[in-house]
């Protein structure tokens, strides 16, 4: 396979391979869809433009209610609050599949005993939903865990290993937890566990459909697997005719496709900013190989040191990462804020279709503005786009 082809493939299997629905028309289906395309949707807390996972869904559909998001995971229950590749929303549909992992890979949480952690399993079954800062006395820092505190380092405990589950988010983006009984559909828990070879063959065809193409190594970070029950798992389906190995243009390793994959024509249709954490981006080797893109993100590198910036959004136009934007919604302002703009080393970015998807953008956020600064290679010319 040409490397311009195995773009290609991957641009299409993860949904950015085809033109946004109607603005006025997107629903809970088409967020569906995306689900049903990338499998799981990686969440991030940082909301210099918008969230990483709302970021996912804006690249796919356009602007769409976020609340349709909230909705489909917290009231339909359709998806769950699980570590799959880090913490992200999951198909509840897959909570029998990864049973084996939350109670063996979860010791890496140190499960779960302990004073504190069962204080919290006491109180939050008396009490319903609860969020770490409800617990007055283990709100105290625990050191260590990102400074958590000593309630929010339990319940994380316990939610590793399935004995409870997230509510909801409050609006600061606060965890809420509960019983997982409380929380997840009843058909759902009390569904046979899936044995560990079945659900690891299960993980491995997600990830490769998901990808498009891949590496044992993309394979197995994209559920976070370790590497050789991985290689274990893609020789067995190779052999089975459920995968199929093959060579991608100057890639040293041997890539992997479901059968019947096609080779689309063409790579995204127009241009689309996508999140730091999106699947197409979120493994940096692959980045190289694929795109010739090293990708690094800056948020905790000191404001001296950022090449690029804070919050930094690659730019897909055609088959290619062609740019890079800086990125933050100045909400008091109305403003979408670019401090800086940068075109990748020998590419012809399309800078009217740039400064199109950042006021896209833009409008999503409620900021009936664009303010380009004086960073990056591109600035100069973005700043030249008439409105």
């Amino acid at each position: 396979m040409k490397l311009e082809e195995a773009r290609r493939v991957a641009i299409a299997a993860t949904g950015l391979g085809v033109a946004r629905p109607s603005a006025a028309r997107i629903t809970t289906v088409h967020l569906r869809k995306v689900v049903s395309q990338v499998g799981i949707v990686q969440l991030d807390s940082v909301n210099a433009v918008a969230r990483a996972h709302e970021l996912l869904f804006f690249s796919r559909l356009g602007p769409y209610d976020q609340q349709l998001l909230h909705d489909l995971a917290y009231r339909k229950r359709e998806l769950y609050e699980g570590w799959v590749h880090e913490a992200c929303l999951v198909p509840t549909s897959w909570w029998p599949r990864l049973r084996w992992r939350r109670f063996r890979d979860g010791a890496s949480f140190h499960l779960p005993t302990g004073p504190e952690v069962d204080e919290v399993r006491r109180i939050v079954a008396e009490r319903g939903p609860t969020a770490p800062g409800d617990i007055e006395h283990l709100r105290e820092g625990s050191g260590a865990w990102w400074g958590w505190s000593k309630g929010k380092r339990a319940m994380e405990v316990l939610l590793v290993a399935g004995e409870l589950g997230v509510a909801t988010r409050r609006r600061a983006f606060e965890r809420v937890y509960d019983l997982v009984e409380r929380v997840m559909p009843a058909e759902v828990l009390q569904a046979p566990p899936v044995p560990e070879p079945e659900a690891r063959r299960f993980l491995v065809i997600e990830a490769a459909r998901s990808l498009g193409v891949g590496t044992m190594a993309d394979i197995a970070d994209y559920h976070r697997q370790k590497r050789t029950p991985v290689k274990a798992v893609i020789k067995e389906l190779v052999a089975a005719g459920a995968l199929e190995q093959i060579e991608v243009e100057g890639w040293t390793d041997p890539a992997y496709v479901v059968p019947g994959t096609r080779v689309p024509r063409r790579g995204c249709p127009d241009g689309r900013l996508v999140s730091p954490f999106d699947p197409l981006v979120w493994y940096r080797p692959r980045n190289v190989r694929l795109f010739d893109f090293q990708y690094a993100i800056e948020i905790y590198v000191p404001e001296p040191k950022r090449v690029y910036g804070y919050y930094v959004l690659p730019f897909l136009q055609g088959d290619s990462i062609v740019a890079r934007v800086d990125v933050r919604s100045d909400r008091r302002a109305g403003v979408l804020r670019v401090p800086g703009a940068f075109a990748e080393a020998g590419a012809d970015v399309d800078v009217e279709l740039l400064m199109g998807e950042l006021r896209l953008l833009a409008s999503w956020q409620g900021c009936g503005d664009v303010a380009v600064g004086a960073k990056g290679s591109l600035s100069k010319a973005l700043r030249r786009v008439r409105p």
